[in-house]
This record gives C-alpha cells, sequence and structure tokens, in this order.
C-alpha cells in the first residue's frame, strides 16, 4: 500500500457528505489511501473551533458485521459531542461488500484512523493525549482491537506515532471472537487468538465502557461479563452497562424512539466526563 500524500490527507474531501436527519459533518478529511481506496473521517466540530485548539476527541467506527455499514450511524452521537465541546469523527473504513476485504482490513484501517488523528492532532485542534475510539457491533470489535492488539499496523505509516486510544466506548460489541461462544470465529478462524480483543487484554489496556442488552441474540451477557473480569485482571476500568429486554443495535437513536440512545449517551458522557474529557456533570441528549 502506498502511503496517501500530505496535501490530500489534510485537505477537505471534494465528495459530498451523507445526512442523516439533517445531521452533516463539517468537513469530511482523507487519511489513508488503500489501493484505489481513499478512506475518510467525517469531522464534527464544537462551535468556533480553531486548528490551535487542544480538544479532546471521539472516532466512532460503524457496525455491519465487516461487511457492510457507513458512517453515518455514529452522526447523532458525533454531532452531540461536538455540541459538548469534543472534537468527533465517523471512520470510513474498508469492508467485504463493498472492498471484498477481511476483518484484518478492518482493524488495520481502523489503526490508520486513530495514528492519523493523533500524528495530525496540531491541524486537527485535537490534544494527541485524549483520543477515545468508540464503535458498535464489527465496530466496536474495531475500536477494542485499535486498543487491545498488537500488531495490524501498516507498514508504511510511522509506527512512533501511537495507534492506540486512550479510551474506548463500545456499543454491543464483537469483541470475542473465539470458539466457546464469542460472534463471527469461523470468518477469523485461522488467526482468532490475533484478532480478537478478548483474547488479547493486558495491563496497559484502554478504559473502557461497554453497553449491552440482555437479549442481544449475538452477544451473550456472559461474554461481556468475562470481558469485563479480564480486563479488571489486567488492572483495566471496565464499566459494563446492561439493558434489560433490548436487542442487538439498540443504541441507535432510530431504535425504540430514541430512548436507548439518550440513556446510553447520557452514560457515555459521564464515562468522559470522568477522565476529563467533558465538563463534570455533563447532562446527555
Amino acid at each position: 500500500m502506498k502511503a496517501i500524500s500530505a496535501a490530500l490527507l489534510v485537505a477537505t474531501a471534494a465528495a459530498p457528505a451523507l445526512e442523516v436527519k439533517g445531521i452533516t459533518p463539517d468537513e469530511t478529511v482523507a487519511y489513508k489511501k488503500a489501493g484505489d481506496v481513499t478512506l475518510r473521517l467525517h469531522v464534527f466540530k464544537p462551535h468556533g473551533h480553531k486548528a490551535g485548539d487542544r480538544r479532546p476527541a471521539m472516532v466512532f467506527f460503524f457496525g455491519g458485521g465487516w461487511v457492510g455499514g457507513s458512517p453515518s450511524q455514529f452522526y447523532p452521537h458525533c454531532r452531540h459531542l461536538a455540541g459538548k465541546g469534543m472534537v468527533a469523527m465517523a471512520a470510513e473504513y474498508r469492508v467485504k461488500k463493498q472492498h471484498r476485504t477481511t476483518p484484518i482490513e478492518c482493524v488495520k484501517d481502523g489503526k490508520s484512523a486513530v495514528r492519523y488523528i493523533r500524528k495530525h492532532a496540531a491541524e486537527l485542534g485535537i490534544d494527541p493525549g485524549k483520543i477515545a475510539a468508540g464503535g458498535g457491533s464489527a465496530g466496536g470489535h474495531v475500536a477494542a482491537a485499535t486498543g487491545n492488539l498488537a500488531g495490524y499496523d501498516e507498514e508504511d505509516e510511522d509506527q512512533a506515532v501511537s495507534s492506540k486510544p486512550n479510551l474506548l466506548v463500545l456499543f454491543n460489541p464483537v469483541f470475542d471472537n473465539g470458539p466457546e461462544d464469542g460472534w463471527g470465529h469461523k470468518t477469523v478462524a485461522d488467526y482468532w487468538r490475533k484478532i480478537s480483543p478478548a483474547h488479547n487484554l493486558r495491563k496497559g489496556a484502554p478504559p473502557t465502557v461497554v453497553f449491552l442488552g440482555t437479549e442481544d441474540k449475538l452477544i451473550p451477557v456472559a461474554v461481556a461479563e468475562r470481558y469485563k473480569e479480564r480486563m479488571e485482571a489486567a488492572g483495566a476500568r471496565c464499566d459494563l452497562h446492561l439493558y434489560e429486554g433490548a436487542g442487538h443495535g439498540f443504541f441507535n437513536q432510530s431504535k425504540e424512539g430514541g430512548k436507548y440512545y439518550r440513556q446510553t449517551v447520557q452514560t457515555m458522557d459521564e464515562f468522559l466526563a470522568s477522565f476529563g474529557y467533558l465538563p463534570a456533570g455533563t447532562q446527555g441528549p
């Protein structure tokens, strides 16, 4: 893979941004060139934001089973956080349906996105020491992978710049890919031990908050509880929030009239505020 030029990386993309219920990014910024594919960050900025600022940041990765999906899934979350003072981004990454890729490329792109944000923190007006990553379902796997997996970094990128986020915000993440009761094991059977975040937790894992419905048919509650136990055994904070009767994808704004979206965003805000990413006492939507 050839590295994308610096000029293209910092340019606002010419392609029109997607819109979800009137929510549109403030700009899109190319962060990676993979063959003939250009990947972009859909950026949401606080009012009055400027390059000289040093604001906390969040990057979200969409769900879709490593097969499909759209960054617009997390537009509501991004606009919300931008309104609270963070720079929030929804990342594109390669998926099987569109790019004929595997979960390996999903993880590589996730790491590239975090590395790009940290490397270009000055231009983006971001504090390079306060970068959170989040995602839902397979996007939750990508986010958890950026925080916990060794390897899967693009060889032509500056390895001196860390691709590891400082915090993780995971919505019904498929972060266990093991043979017991993990999700997607058949897809990654040949390399599951290397790509399953749950099996690569160690000292220094980013503090994490997890949101899961008790009726999720893809992720048993026991999987999330085991993940929390492994995190805490490694000396890392892991807050697990269970939502009685909720199924997979419950957290999206479009589900249940936004009931769980509002609840999970409020708890997300409290988690971020506990690390100084948002002001103490920040209220949800």
